[in-house]
């Protein structure tokens, strides 16, 4: 397990890399618009969160841990996904779209935040959507030929997978604490939310994901796939605990 220490190095040597090559224009036919302004647009607005009840509930479990490092790291990733809704924005702008302010997905999202200080709950969360963004950002990737678009897209992914990586070994270590009871009853708790998720992640942007080479079947295997190496990981029965 990595410390609060090597993610802050890591987020703040990932946030000099340029991926986005800023003099390249957009370039999308008009079904390719079409078929994924909405999502493109959604997913700008849930990447430009100010994270502030993720702060807070960072900041309570920091406390009790003792390791006042974990509140930078969660602020550096905090600006890397608004670095995401950064560039998101900024192509919608070179074509001429709109940045939406309300989406039902996002404010849903946002409610259940809005009430959640546990770290737990958040880090889950996160979880499932950085799980869902890979899966939707490759998509995106794959259904146009737009070399900006693309390069954003990559760029996005490769910061993901390092947000699963932080997230997850995050929430294995909150799993290790628990009582054997509370570690029964959490596991399916886990399952049934990342599942719950999933599925509305697909039906809100179904049409996406199908122009970008997933049917409901295949996305699910992938999306079963990323939990089943989630909860090994969270559930390892040996679990190397950081050293504050």
């Amino acid at each position: 397990m990595k410390t609060s220490s090597y993610w802050i190095t890591h987020f703040k040597a990932n946030a000099l890399q340029q991926r986005v090559d800023p003099d390249l224009k957009p370039a999308l036919t008009q079904a390719e618009l079409t078929t994924i302004l909405s999502s493109v647009q959604a997913w700008q607005l849930g990447e430009t969160s100010e994270g502030q009840h993720l702060i807070a509930a960072a900041k309570k479990y920091a406390r009790k841990i003792n390791d006042p490092e974990y509140v930078e790291a969660v602020r550096l990733f905090i600006k890397e996904e608004q670095k995401h809704g950064s560039n998101l924005g900024l192509y919608l702008d070179a074509i001429g779209k709109p940045r939406i302010s309300h989406n039902w997905g996002d404010t849903l999202f946002r409610k259940v935040r809005y009430f959640n200080t546990s770290m737990e709950l958040w880090t889950l969360a996160v979880i499932v959507v950085e799980s869902t963004a890979q899966i939707f950002y490759q998509s995106l990737k794959n259904a146009t030929g737009c070399s900006l678009l693309k390069q954003i897209c990559t760029d996005i992914l490769i910061d993901e997978a390092y947000h699963i990586t932080f997230q997850t070994e995050r929430l294995a270590i909150i799993y290790d604490s628990k009582t054997a009871f509370s570690k029964s009853w959490r596991k399916p708790a886990y399952k049934y939310f990342f599942y719950f998720t999933s599925a509305l992640v697909w039906f809100a942007h179904r049409k996406l994901f199908k122009a970008g080479g997933n049917t409901f079947a295949s996305y699910s295997r992938k999306m079963e796939c990323k939990y089943q190496k989630t909860i090994k990981i969270i559930t390892a029965a040996a679990i190397q605990q950081l050293a504050y």
